[in-house]
C-alpha cells in the first residue's frame, strides 16, 4: 500500500503520476494524517471497474440460477456470441 500526504500530490504530482503507473496500484492521500483521496492511472482503474462490472454479472447469473430461473440454452448461447462476433464462434 502505497500512502503519501496531501503535500506530495500538490508538490509532487509528476513523480506521483509517475509511480501510479509504474507500481499499477492505488496512492492513499492522506490530509492531516488521516485517509482523504485516492489517486490511481486510468488504465488501473478502468481495469477494476470492468472487473467490479463482470463481479456484477457473475452474481446476477448466480442469483437467477439459485432462484430457479431457467438457463440459456447451447443454441441460444452460440446465436448470441455470433450476433456479438459473428459466424464462426
Amino acid at each position: 500500500m502505497i500512502i503519501k500526504p496531501s503535500t506530495a500530490l500538490r508538490n509532487e504530482y509528476s513523480a506521483i503520476s509517475d509511480m501510479a503507473h509504474k507500481e499499477d496500484a492505488p496512492i492513499y492521500i492522506t490530509k492531516n494524517g488521516e485517509g482523504d483521496l485516492v489517486v490511481m492511472s486510468i488504465e488501473a482503474f478502468e481495469r477494476r471497474e470492468e472487473v467490479l462490472k463482470l463481479r456484477a454479472k457473475l452474481a446476477a447469473a448466480e442469483q437467477a440460477r439459485l432462484s430457479g430461473q431457467p438457463a440459456i440454452s447451447l443454441e441460444e448461447s452460440r446465436r448470441r456470441l455470433e450476433a456479438i462476433y459473428g459466424q464462426g464462434v
